[in-house]
């Protein structure tokens, strides 16, 4: 296996059933949850010095998403070109999540998941077979959607974890 195997497989073994686009909808659910029961103090938490605030979550889902996205549109059609990689804490950086209002933030991770949603399901069930490579890796459009979902997952359990216990939540 390779690293960038092993990578992935860590998300991917956090989704809870075989249903990938139906733990698409739970994982939206349950963060939206989260998230609309936070004040907008709560929302600027950080676990530690240096670490992004509940804010900075949220748009790093989105982020992150948009990525997926576009590679599996890009390999739904047959794009042969080697995509980037991105990097999380750069975007992060420049994203000036905390200058933002939760509501917002919220808004535009539930209208970014609901594009997701519509483009897994509208695919033939063919073009999630297809393939590419990104970040110099080859990769399947099956695959990245389980890793939207395998992400999210990954962000609420360390929202869980390290943020909602210290706020008292659990």
């Amino acid at each position: 296996m390779t690293d960038f195997q092993k990578y992935i497989q860590r998300y991917l073994d956090l989704i809870p059933s075989e249903n990938w686009l139906e733990e698409l909808q739970k994982s939206e659910d349950k963060t939206i949850g989260i998230y609309s029961n936070l004040t907008e103090e709560q929302s600027k938490f950080a676990y530690a010095e240096g670490k992004w605030t509940l804010k900075g979550v949220l748009l790093h889902l989105s982020d992150t998403e948009r990525v997926f996205q576009y590679r599996i549109l890009a390999f739904a059609r047959g794009e042969k070109s080697n995509l980037p990689g991105f990097d999380e804490n750069e975007y992060a950086e420049k994203s000036f999540a905390d200058t933002r209002s939760l509501e917002s933030l919220l808004d535009e991770y539930k209208l970014v998941r609901k594009s997701s949603q519509i483009l897994l399901k509208t695919l033939q069930p063919s073009a999630l077979q297809n393939t590419g490579i990104a970040n110099g890796n080859e990769v399947s459009v099956e695959t990245i959607g389980k890793l939207i979902v395998g992400h999210n997952y990954h962000h609420l359990n360390i929202i869980e974890e390290r943020y909602l216990l210290k706020l008292g939540w659990m």
